[in-house]
């Protein structure tokens, strides 16, 4: 699915100098890959830059049902360390991004991460799906090494964590707030269902922090249905809705099972507004649902057709190296990511708890997909949400908005 549209073709492309000459073919997937320098191993004082290259692990799905969002997140990431590499890299150093995959999976995510902190990495950089990121998150606290979450909003992920994880997406605590404010202000809506995914944290949480601000507005919620991942008939719970007559349904989970829903909602005669989370956010939501998720609404993380330079300098990279945009939020997110844990590298060195208390400090980190702030916020960038429709040709930009419009 096209985000909101293609950028200028009249942008000027930024010199890259040497990036132009590293940008080579879209990479095939696979775990294990590795991009960057070469050098030999070694190690002192807590220190883990090995000879002439700083390792940072990443661990996306490259396979498997979240494979758009691995795929992006992947990308968005060796394009920021060719770019810092192509700049001169830190200190003389190249980055080493290696690349582990989780299969969508949260058991190969966590073998994963342990495959990379047994390794010299210096910090982990993922996943996108929040019951992978637990995951990563065990271990990354067991080997002492800081973590950047791209887009796990569930809020767990950085509770509990000794100041050592972080992300650069917004959380449920605020996108499900949004989205039952946009309901009940923007639609006009009053009464809800809800359709979760009973075997994704995320669902979870997402369906929770939307109803209980839904009914704070004065909004009632007239049914909660639940389903599992991989599940392909929901005749049962559609019927039980249909029977609450509600005027809005939220469908909490991913673009994977979220279209077949739609399918099927709309087979049984419910022609309510459908409104979900990031986690419709795939081309593959258009293909699966058709006719019936177009006019649906979701939150997502960044407008691509934005003025500003971070927007569109990463939008024109991502054309030179790959060709046309990156297909999910994901590949600004992954981008984001990286570049924030080369960022802490940066300011801290490459003592895995320096570069933990440097993140921390975080202040005023120009991303691509907004401002991330993380000092006082105990990993949790406080960031703008936008509200986009599903229309035939990509997402249209609904309504954004900004923490202090939902809570105040």
């Amino acid at each position: 699915m096209k985000k909101l549209g293609f950028w200028n073709a009249g942008l000027i492309v930024l010199a890259l100098g040497s990036l132009a000459l590293m940008a080579g073919c879209k990479p095939k997937d696979g775990g294990g890959e590795s991009t960057g320098s070469t050098g030999s191993s070694s190690s002192t004082s807590g220190e883990t830059a090995s000879g002439d290259k700083i390792n940072i692990g990443l661990i996306a799905s490259i396979n498997g049902d979240l494979r758009p969002w691995g795929s992006d997140c992947r990308d968005g990431a060796m394009l920021a360390v060719e770019e810092i590499n192509a700049a001169g890299g830190i200190d003389g150093k190249m980055i080493n991004l290696i690349v582990e995959d989780s299969n969508s999976k949260p058991e190969d995510g966590k073998t994963a991460a342990q495959k990379l902190a047994s390794s010299d990495v210096v910090g982990l950089v993922g996943e996108v799906a929040s019951g992978i990121t637990m995951q990563i998150k065990s271990v990354a606290l067991e080997a002492g090494l800081p973590l950047v979450a791209v887009g796990a909003t569930n809020p767990d992920i950085t509770k509990n964590s000794d100041g050592k994880v972080f992300r650069v997406c917004y959380t449920d605590d605020f996108q499900g707030p949004v989205m039952a404010k946009f309901a009940f202000q923007a639609l006009g809506k009053k009464r809800a269902a809800i359709m979760t995914d009973n075997k994704q944290p995320y669902s979870q949480e997402l369906s929770k922090k939307f109803m209980a601000f839904f009914k704070s507005l004065g909004g009632e919620i007239v049914t909660e249905e639940f389903y599992e991942s991989g599940q392909n008939q929901f005749t049962g719970q559609i019927t039980n809705i249909k029977s609450k007559a509600p005027d809005v349904i939220f469908l909490s989970g991913y673009f994977t099972e979220v279209g077949p829903i739609a399918r099927q909602i709309r087979q049984q005669g419910l022609n309510v507004p459908l409104l979900g989370g990031d986690g419709w956010d795939s081309k593959e939501l258009v293909t699966s649902g058709g006719d019936a998720i177009i006019g649906g609404y979701f939150c997502n993380h960044y407008n691509n057709k934005e003025d500003r330079p971070e927007v569109q300098n990463f939008l024109t990279k991502w054309n030179e190296k790959y060709g046309g945009e990156p297909a999910t939020t994901m590949g600004a997110l992954g981008y984001d990511a990286v570049m924030l844990m080369i960022d802490g590298i940066k300011r801290g060195g490459t003592d895995k708890a320096k570069i933990a208390e440097a993140l921390n400090n975080t202040e005023g980190f120009a991303g691509v997909s907004g401002v991330i702030n993380l000092k006082d916020h105990n990993g949790d960038p406080p960031k703008r949400a936008l509200v986009v429709e599903v229309t035939q040709d990509g997402q249209k930009f609904a309504k954004a908005y900004e923490p202090d419009e939902v809570f105040n």
